[in-house]
Formats: structure tokens, sequence, C-alpha cells
């Protein structure tokens, strides 16, 4: 059976505004025969007569080089998930299955990142690790330009390194920015000994992308059923790194940074208010050094936030918070947290047709510099 989606605006307009989409989560052209594609084989999303283009920016892979530079510690470097062994990209029928699974979700290119495993390793074996990643994104993406992009990966416990590795992956090897996790191994990096990192991505106009590890200092209370470490513990650890930025007064220090955060920011969407009354409520708890050029929930709608946020529900109070012209796709893929993101998109309620094109992927082309 077919379902079809439509805006109010579209509803109202007639059947240009139509996106359709098969059971199988396929996308269909209104009027190809149920079944007209693309010559890659994808059907394209179509709002009023405009073909959407699909961008994930939040999709992971591995390079097996360089978690041999773990050693013995590599053991714990992959999670314990399904969507494990399609991470691995570097053989002809990896890179097939990764592109058929994107076609089935309707996504034209993913933005490749690496969750960063490296953070309490020595500075050379950082680096390595660090090399071997960038080197390897540069050759996969110069290899399909039209699929992939990547966030290029830093050692961050060593900032001045950080700061070269990051010039170098974004003018030597066309990277779009860098994935860092939510803290430098429990160091926040909205302390200034990171600045330098935050400001060389400014001085390049690129993204850093925060993707959690989970919060370790609640790792006894997050034991348990449910995996908690995760399902509490990674939103959590976004919403401590975003919350430090903001009251920090990182983003007034460096107002053109671009950040994205995983996960739908976490927890920052959703309770972003309280914010602005806790200075007036307890000033014992806020620095008086530190005064902020706006109120707290006005830098929300200057960081950039994926979709993964499960509901049609949820996804719309995010576009209401933020701004839809703050949110990307994000998947997490191949780890299976959805499965069909472009309908998450276009089920959403309350976004106009120009939301939805620019949600799929407007904002991340424009923002990130892609082509597709």
């Amino acid at each position: 059976m077919l379902k079809n989606w439509l805006s109010p605006k579209t509803h109202a307009q007639g059947c240009n505004g139509f996106w359709f989409c098969s059971c199988a989560g396929l996308p269909i052209v209104p009027g190809g025969g149920g079944g007209s594609t693309t010559a890659t084989g994808r059907a394209p999303v179509i709002i009023r007569g405009k073909r959407a283009r699909t961008v994930d920016a939040h999709a992971h892979c591995y390079f097996q080089a360089g978690l041999d530079l773990m050693g013995a510690e590599a053991k714990g470097v992959l999670p314990p998930v399904k969507g494990v062994p399609e991470h691995f990209l570097q053989m002809d029928q990896q890179l097939a299955a990764r592109f058929e699974a994107m076609d089935a979700m309707g996504i034209d290119l993913q933005v490749l990142s690496i969750n960063p495993f490296w953070y309490k390793k020595d500075r050379e074996t950082a680096e390595a690790i660090c090399r071997v990643h960038n080197e390897s994104f540069a050759e996969l993406c110069a290899n399909h330009p039209k699929r992939l992009a990547a966030f290029a990966s830093l050692p961050m416990q060593f900032p001045e390194l950080a700061v070269q590795m990051l010039e170098e992956a974004v003018k030597k090897h066309g990277l779009k920015g860098a994935a860092i996790g939510g803290s430098v191994a429990g160091d926040d990096f909205a302390n200034p000994q990171y600045h330098p990192v935050l400001a060389k991505a400014q001085e390049l106009g690129v993204m850093l992308f925060i993707h959690p590890q989970s919060t370790p200092e609640l790792a006894a209370r997050l034991k348990g059923n449910g995996w908690l470490s995760n399902v509490i513990g990674n939103p959590l650890d976004t919403t401590i790194a975003l919350q430090k930025l903001i009251f920090e007064g990182v983003f007034d220090k460096y107002p053109e940074l671009k950040v994205l955060g995983a996960h739908g920011g976490g927890f920052l969407g959703s309770y972003a208010p309280r914010m602005d009354r806790s200075c007036f409520v307890s000033p014992q708890n806020c620095n008086p050094e530190i005064v902020l050029k706006k109120k707290p929930t006005e830098y929300i709608r200057q960081i950039y936030f994926d979709s993964l946020v499960f509901t049609g529900e949820a996804l719309r109070h995010l576009a209401a918070e933020v701004g839809a012209s703050q949110i990307m796709i994000g998947t997490d893929h191949p780890i299976p947290w959805v499965e069909d993101p472009v309908g998450h998109v276009m089920a959403t309620p309350e976004l106009s047709d120009e939301d939805r094109l620019a949600i799929l992927g407007e904002n991340a082309i424009r923002v990130l510099g892609l082509t597709v």
C-alpha cells in the first residue's frame, strides 16, 4: 500500500507538492508508473516539482589500519551493536553494500566520521591514527565524490597538533571539518587550551561535529538493563558539551563557529529555556566575569543539529526551537537506529515544503560546501 505525505501548504496547492513513498521506503516520482527511478537506481523525492537532494550528515565507518594502531586496546573500540561489519568500506563489495543501503534510505550522500577512540593515546600514536583516517577519507571521497564526504579525525588532546591536522585535512584532503567527542577524555573542549582548534575551524569556515562518548562519570548509575550508557549517557554528553560552549562564552568569542550536535543535540532542544533562568535564580553559581551577549537560548539558533530524534513530534519541536535552517539529516548509519530518515522528515507535521527541502539536504549542502 502506498503512503503519501502532504504538507499543509501542499494540500491546498495540488499534486506538484506530493511526495510518495513505496512500502519499501523508497520515494517514487508522481506519475512515474509506481517505480520510476533515477539513472543510479534511486527514486528521487519530489517536493512541489523540485527534486530534493538528500544528505546524511551523521554516518560512520572504520578503517582497520587505524584500529590496528591501538594495539591490544583495539578490542574495546568496536561497539557491541548491530551494524559493526558494515562500518568497513575498503573493499568493493563493502562500498557496494553501503551505497545500496543509502539508496534504500533515499540518501544521495553521506558525510562519514569516526567516533574518537584515541584521546588517551600518546602523541605519536594519536597522530598516526588520525593521519590514517584522514588520508583514507580523502581517497574514498575522491573516488566517490557524489556519494561520500567526510569529517576529519583530530588528536584533540594535543591542541596545537589538532590545529595543524585540521588545516591539512581541509586544504589538502578536502574534508568538511572534523568530528570531535563531547569532551577530550573528560576535559571540556570549551576550556581555553582547546580554543586554538575552535579558532582554526572558524577561520577555515568548517564544521565541528560533536559526537558523544557516553558520560563515563555516571558509569555506575547507568549500568543495568536498557543500555542507559547510550540512551541517557550519549545525549547527556552532547548536552553538556553544547551548554559549556554557550555558558563559557565560546560562541561570543567565535561567533562564526559552526557546530553540529549529534542525536538532535542531545537534550538541549527539549529543555533549553531552563538555561535562561539559571543565573537569575542562582547568581552564586555563575561566573560574574562571563557576561553573555545574548540569552542562552538565543545561541541554540546558531548551532546545527541532526534529525535523529525518532518521532515527528520531536523533530517538529526541535525545528520550532532552533529553526529548520539548523537541522540536517542524521542516521548514525550503519548502526540501525533509523530506517527511513527521509520519511521521518516528510511525515513531520507543521514543516513547510521549504523546511523539508532544507532539512533533507540543502542545509548540509550550504553549510558544508557539498556538491550533490
